[in-house]
C-alpha cells in the first residue's frame, strides 16, 4: 500500500487525536464555542463539497470564488473548534502547528496537481484567488466551471462523503460533552 499524503495525514492526526481524548478537560463554555466554529467549518466544507468536480474541472463558483481551498478553510475550522473544547491551550497549538505542517504541503500539492491537469484555467485562477484567507467578494472571472457543474448540487454532496466529517464531528462533541458532565 503506497502512502499518499492522504494516508500520511489521516494516520497521523491520530498521534494528537488519541492523547486529545484521554486528556481533554472541556468546560461548557467551551463546548459551546467550539461547536460554533465547527458548525462553520462543516457548513463551509459542506457546500465546497456539493460544489466541486475534482479532477474534471477547476471549480470557480461558490465557496471557490473566495479561495482556492474552501475544504482546508473549513477543516481548519472544525479542527479548531473540537481543539478549543479541549479546555487546554496546548491543543489548539498543537491542532494549529499540525495543520501548519501538514495541510499546507498537501495544498502545495494540489496546486501543483491542477496546474498539470488544467494549466491555463488554473494560472488565470490561482492569480485572482487567494491561496487559503477568502477575499472578500467573489471572483467571477476565467474558464473553470461550467454551467453544468456549477453550484451547490446534494449529490455532488454525497458523493464526496462530506456527511462523514458531520459524523466524526458529532462524535467528537458527544464525547467532550458527556465527559464535561461526567468527568475524566
Amino acid at each position: 500500500m503506497r502512502l499518499t499524503m492522504r494516508r500520511l495525514r489521516l494516520k497521523t492526526v491520530w498521534l494528537i487525536v488519541l492523547p486529545f481524548l484521554w486528556f481533554a478537560a472541556p468546560t461548557p463554555r467551551l463546548i459551546g464555542i467550539g461547536v460554533c466554529l465547527a458548525v462553520i467549518g462543516l457548513w463551509i466544507r459542506g457546500w465546497s463539497a456539493g460544489t466541486i468536480h475534482k479532477d474534471q474541472e477547476v471549480t470557480t463558483t461558490g465557496p471557490y470564488a473566495f479561495t482556492r481551498n474552501p475544504l482546508y478553510l473549513g477543516s481548519a475550522f472544525i479542527g479548531l473548534g473540537v481543539a478549543l473544547a479541549g479546555g487546554h491551550w496546548i491543543w489548539p497549538l498543537l491542532f494549529l502547528t499540525f495543520y501548519a505542517v501538514v495541510y499546507s504541503r498537501t495544498m502545495r500539492g494540489e496546486v501543483g496537481h491542477l496546474t498539470e491537469l488544467f494549466p491555463d484555467t488554473y494560472s488565470e485562477y490561482a492569480a485572482n484567488v487567494p491561496f487559503f484567507f477568502p477575499r472578500p467578494t467573489p471572483w467571477r472571472g476565467g474558464g473553470g466551471s461550467d454551467s453544468a457543474h456549477s453550484g451547490f448540487r446534494w449529490a455532488q454532496y454525497r458523493r464526496n462523503k462530506e456527511w462523514e466529517a458531520s459524523l466524526g464531528v458529532l462524535a467528537a462533541f458527544l464525547f467532550l460533552g458527556a465527559k464535561a458532565v461526567f468527568g475524566p
